[in-house]
């Protein structure tokens, strides 16, 4: 009889453990959510906030190095997408902001295609003689973390890096075709950028002076002159011949 009280007093020790696991799982995933949901409110509710896509066309938006934007990029339903031509291409097509921007901070969320490549630059300079946007601006990767053989090159190609500079924290990324909320702050008055992504900081780092050139010169940026130089450029959306989305696209310029 003593023996039977015992199995059952170790069985509901259990079941009370496995129970307690349960409930602080779950309460870990809901103030993730409510952490990504107050920072999207936030973005929805604060006046500084200006929309770079008003959900319903390009306005404010031109192809980089171009006059006119293909039906490559798309918008219904207030989604913004990119899906690239069918058959080889003779060259990609990157959309950036009309304006340009020094102080910021950037709030988006996007989703990328199974197996994706994208990625959010700023800072980025449009010439004649920059053939793509990442020669001049950095690049906060979009990565399907799980498929695309890059992100098997380390953290710092994966989503939420410093592209190739600096690895996010931890990741916080949901899987491929599901949205994911992104801010990215980047203030040359402090020397500070950084990266929320789904309602968790994973990413913070210098954008100029000596600690930024270190990154630089331990990255494959290291010789290209004219890599990060301009504290003010446009925000650029990179075409990397994948499908991705973007929605609730909004900046703050930071005083």
């Amino acid at each position: 009889m003593k023996k039977t009280s015992l199995i059952l007093a170790t069985a509901a020790i259990m079941a009370t453990a496995c129970k307690s696991d349960k409930e602080q799982q779950e309460t870990k995933e809901a103030y993730e959510a409510d952490a990504a949901n107050d920072t999207t409110a936030m973005a929805s509710n604060d006046d500084n906030w200006t929309e770079l896509f008003n959900g319903q066309s390009l306005e404010g938006w031109k192809a980089f190095n171009a006059d006119s934007i293909s039906d490559q990029w798309q918008v219904e339903d207030g989604v913004l997408a990119f899906i690239p031509a069918e058959g080889e291409r003779e060259s990609s097509e990157n959309l950036i902001s009309e304006k340009t921007y020094t102080n910021f901070e950037l709030s988006l969320e996007w989703k990328i295609s199974e197996g994706g490549n994208s990625g959010i630059m700023w800072g980025v300079q449009e010439s004649e003689e920059f053939s793509e946007p990442y020669l001049t601006g950095p690049e906060i990767q979009i990565l399907d973390n799980d498929l695309h053989p890059d992100a098997k090159n380390g953290e710092v190609r994966q989503a939420g890096a410093l592209y190739d500079m600096m690895p996010p924290s931890e990741d916080k990324t949901k899987n491929a075709g599901e949205w994911n909320q992104t801010v990215i702050r980047i203030n040359h008055e402090t020397n500070k950028g950084s990266v929320r992504l789904n309602g968790t900081l994973i990413n913070e780092f210098a954008v100029h002076g000596e600690e930024w050139s270190k990154l630089v010169e331990n990255s494959k940026f290291k010789d290209w002159e004219d890599f990060g130089k301009n504290r003010e450029g446009h925000i650029a959306l990179q075409d990397h011949s994948d499908k991705v989305w973007f929605r609730n696209i909004k900046i703050k310029e930071l005083e």
